[in-house]
C-alpha cells in the first residue's frame, strides 16, 4: 500500500475515534475540533505526538513532503510497546529597550526527548519528557499512567505538567506567568482524568513547589474542565495552593472558536496570592489570539495580552502584542518569525521593549 494511502487510513480512522490539542499549539485543536489526547501521548497535551498526531502533522500541517513515496514515514512508533519523539528549538533574537543598547542573541532554547513505554498497550504506560538543553539535562515529566479499558478515565502519578487553561507553546505568555503553571514548571503529584465524548476533566494534587523541594505540609489542588464541540469549546480552571508563605488561589476561563478561515483563543485568569506582600495581592491576566492558516503550511498568528500585577495599584498594567508568521515548509520542520511589543509603566524601560525573533523548530 502506498504511503499516502496509509496516512489517509490513519487519519480517517482517527477522526472516527472518541476525540481524546493537537500538535503543540491549541489553535490546531480548535480548528479540527480535537481534544489533547487525539494527537498527544499525554492526555492533557504537549510533549510526545502519538501515531495520529505525527500522521496529521505530516499530511496536513506541512506545505509539502520530501520523504520517498515508497518508504514508510516516521510516525513515532518503534513498536507497539515503545514510541519516541523530540523537539529542538533554536532562536535568533533582537531586543530594543528605550534608553539602552540594543542586544541580539543566537541560542539553542530547547531540546527535548520523549519516551512512551506501553508496558501494557492501551492500559499501562510509563512516560518521560527529558530536557537535554540548555543547561544540564532535566527531567520535566516522568510518570506512570493507568487507563481504563474504555479509555474514559485515567490515573497518573509522578512528575507532570499541571492542567490549567490553555497549554500554550509560549511559556512567557502573560497568562502562563500569572498562573505559574506552564511547561517549564512541572510538579510532583497525582492526577485523575475523565475523557467523555464532548467533555474533558482533570484533577491534580501536587506539592505546589513547581518541582522544587517540598518545604511544608501544604499541597496544591488544580482542576481543569472543558467541553469540546466541532467549532467551539469552553473551559474553566481552578487552583488552590496551601503554603506556609500564604494561600494562593486562582480561577480561569478559557475558550476557543473556529470562525471562517480563522481560529480564536481567549483566556482570562484571576489570582489571589496571600504570599505577596503584607496584605497579599490580586492579579489579573488575559489573552486573545487569532490564527489564520492562509494556505497549507502557512499560518499568521496575532495576539494581545494584558496583565495587572496588583489590582490595588493604579497604572501598573502591562500588555504584550505579537505578530508571528509560522511556515512549515516540509514535514517536521517549522520556521517562526515575529515581532512583540511590550507596553508598561513608562518609568520601567524594560517593560516597553520591542522583541524581534526568528525560530527554527524541528520535531519528530
Amino acid at each position: 500500500m502506498k504511503v499516502s494511502a496509509i496516512l489517509a487510513v490513519i487519519i480517517v480512522a482517527g477522526a472516527g475515534l472518541r476525540p481524546v490539542a493537537a500538535l503543540g499549539e491549541p489553535y490546531l485543536a480548535v480548528e479540527m475540533g480535537f481534544k489533547c489526547g487525539q494527537c498527544h501521548a499525554n492526555p492533557t497535551g504537549g510533549g510526545l505526538r502519538n501515531l495520529f498526531g505525527n500522521a496529521w502533522s505530516r499530511s496536513q500541517l506541512s506545505a509539502r513532503n520530501i520523504g520517498a513515496p515508497d518508504r514508510a514515514p516516521w510516525l513515532g512508533q518503534v513498536n507497539e510497546h515503545l514510541s519516541l519523539g523530540g523537539d529542538l528549538r533554536a532562536d535568533a533574537e533582537r531586543v530594543e529597550v528605550p534608553g539602552a543598547e540594543t542586544t541580539s542573541e543566537l541560542r539553542l532554547s530547547d531540546v527535548r526527548l520523549y519516551v512512551d513505554a506501553q508496558v501494557v498497550p492501551g492500559r499501562l504506560s510509563v512516560y518521560v519528557d527529558e530536557r537535554l538543553a540548555p543547561g544540564n539535562a532535566t527531567t520535566m515529566e516522568a510518570y506512570a499512567r493507568l487507563t481504563s479499558a474504555t479509555g474514559s478515565y485515567y490515573l497518573k502519578a509522578g512528575r507532570m505538567y499541571l492542567p490549567f487553561g490553555w497549554r500554550l507553546e509560549d511559556d512567557n505568555a502573560l497568562v502562563r506567568q500569572l498562573s505559574g503553571i506552564n511547561m517549564q514548571a512541572p510538579d510532583e503529584g497525582v492526577e485523575v482524568g475523565l475523557e467523555l465524548d464532548s467533555w474533558s476533566a482533570q484533577l491534580a494534587l501536587s506539592n505546589g513547589s513547581a518541582g522544587g523541594p517540598e518545604t511544608d505540609d501544604g499541597k496544591q489542588l488544580v482542576t481543569r474542565i472543558e467541553v469540546v464541540w466541532p467549532a467551539w469549546r469552553f473551559g474553566v480552571s481552578g487552583l488552590v495552593n496551601d503554603a506556609d508563605a500564604g494561600t494562593r488561589t486562582a480561577v480561569g476561563l478559557f475558550a476557543g472558536m473556529r470562525l471562517g478561515p480563522t481560529n480564536w483563543l481567549a483566556e482570562a485568569d484571576y489570582v489571589d496570592d496571600e504570599g505577596l506582600g503584607a496584605d497579599g495581592r490580586q492579579l489579573l491576566a488575559s489573552l486573545i489570539e487569532a490564527n489564520w492558516q492562509i494556505v497549507r503550511g502557512h499560518n499568521l498568528k496575532i495576539t494581545y495580552e494584558w496583565l495587572d500585577p496588583d489590582t490595588d495599584v493604579d497604572e501598573d498594567e502591562q500588555s504584550r502584542s505579537s505578530v508571528v508568521y509560522e511556515w512549515s515548509p516540509i514535514e517536521f520542520v517549522q520556521v517562526r518569525a515575529g515581532v512583540r511589543q511590550f507596553d508598561g509603566p513608562s518609568q520601567i524601560e524594560t517593560q516597553n521593549r520591542t522583541q524581534i525573533f526568528l525560530q527554527l523548530h524541528g520535531y519528530f
